[in-house]
């Protein structure tokens, strides 16, 4: 027999996925927790859910996960910047999921769909951006391409298949319940306390805390109205050097450096060898050419009105999110 109000998150073992599970199972709602490698039950120790296989590239297990469920949370997608083949690795897989998802959940009987997009999907020429600028007219990152373009066709797919879905656009998530392989943003924090930044690249990030994109989500689900999307951030951005600034304030006795100023054309070298290096042993650089030039002095700075009368979303301030994630990630080890 069908579980009243069952939820089905994908994803679940991922950064995000795994704390709204957790967040799920304390407001008591039952919780189907979706995950590529069945064998990695690490991340639901102790946690009252069930747990089953589903691939956002395989539609039939993606219906077998969603029978009986009445709100899905589809988290699930590939998260990276990097790729040796970006069109086939990245922005192909988010696409062929985007569809495997609306259309299984349309099959399976689901009533609402909370689509996880991203920032990545907003129009950055006039600040601070929100929701109804529209999408993002840079087209240089493959991943920000496929996030774009799956929030256009999962708009399309849940018109055309009349089923609800809502959007939401979470920002960098950081702290709370971690596992390895950190997140790409989180993996930033980490970076910093090994001291592994020694550059500056006038990179900003808007950092948020993972618990409040999970409460976040979990508003959207009952709150949101069908078809809107809504941003889940902060106000305003932390460059790479503030966030230094606050490991050195905390953590005195590891004598962090601030990240040294160096010329762009400096910047745009190092991130070639990087990428040169990356091309021979398949791991993503610290940094890219289409980073800098992408990235250097974006100001991520977002008004996020909308999310907080409609939704009554109301994060922590950025620099407590970014404090506690590192006081997180040096007391755990990660």
């Amino acid at each position: 027999m069908a579980q009243k109000n069952l939820a089905l998150v994908t994803g679940a073992n991922g950064h995000l996925g795994n704390n709204l599970v957790r967040l799920l199972i304390s407001k008591g709602v039952p919780v189907r927790a979706s995950v590529r490698n069945i064998k990695n039950k690490e991340p639901f120790m102790g946690l009252n859910c069930e747990v089953v296989q589903s691939d956002i590239s395989d539609k039939q297990s993606l219906i077998n996960a969603l029978l009986g469920v009445e709100t899905f949370y589809a988290v699930g997608a590939v998260f990276k910047l990097w790729a040796k083949d970006p069109k086939k690795e990245i922005y192909d897989v988010n696409l062929e999921g985007t569809k495997n998802i609306v259309e299984a959940a349309a099959e399976a009987g689901v009533k609402r769909i909370v689509y996880v997009s991203s920032i990545a999907a907003l129009n950055y020429s006039k600040l601070p951006t929100k929701e109804s600028y529209g999408q993002n007219p840079d087209r240089r990152d493959m991943y920000y391409n496929s996030k774009n373009d799956g929030e256009k066709l999962a708009f399309e797919l849940a018109k055309k298949h009349k089923i609800e879905l809502v959007a939401v656009l979470p920002s960098a998530m950081i702290g709370s319940t971690a596992f390895k392989p950190l997140s790409v943003s989180y993996n930033i924090i980490s970076l910093i306390l090994d001291k592994q930044i020694p550059v500056e690249t006038n990179i900003t990030l808007n950092w948020i805390d993972v618990k409040d994109v999970a409460e976040g989500c979990y508003l959207a689900a009952t709150k949101a109205k069908n078809g809107e999307r809504y941003i889940l951030a902060n106000e305003k951005c932390i460059s790479i050097k503030e966030t230094t600034k606050i490991a050195q304030d905390l953590f005195p006795d590891l004598k962090i450096k601030l990240p040294l100023a160096v010329p762009k054309p400096i910047l745009f070298t190092i991130a070639w060898f990087m990428e040169i290096g990356s091309l021979l042993n398949g791991k993503a650089p610290l940094l890219s050419t289409k980073d800098i030039a992408m990235f250097s002095g974006l100001q991520q700075d977002f008004d996020i009105t909308k999310a907080r009368t409609e939704l009554g979303f109301n994060p922590k301030e950025s620099i407590l999110a970014v404090k506690e994630a590192m006081v997180y990630l040096k007391e755990n080890k990660i």
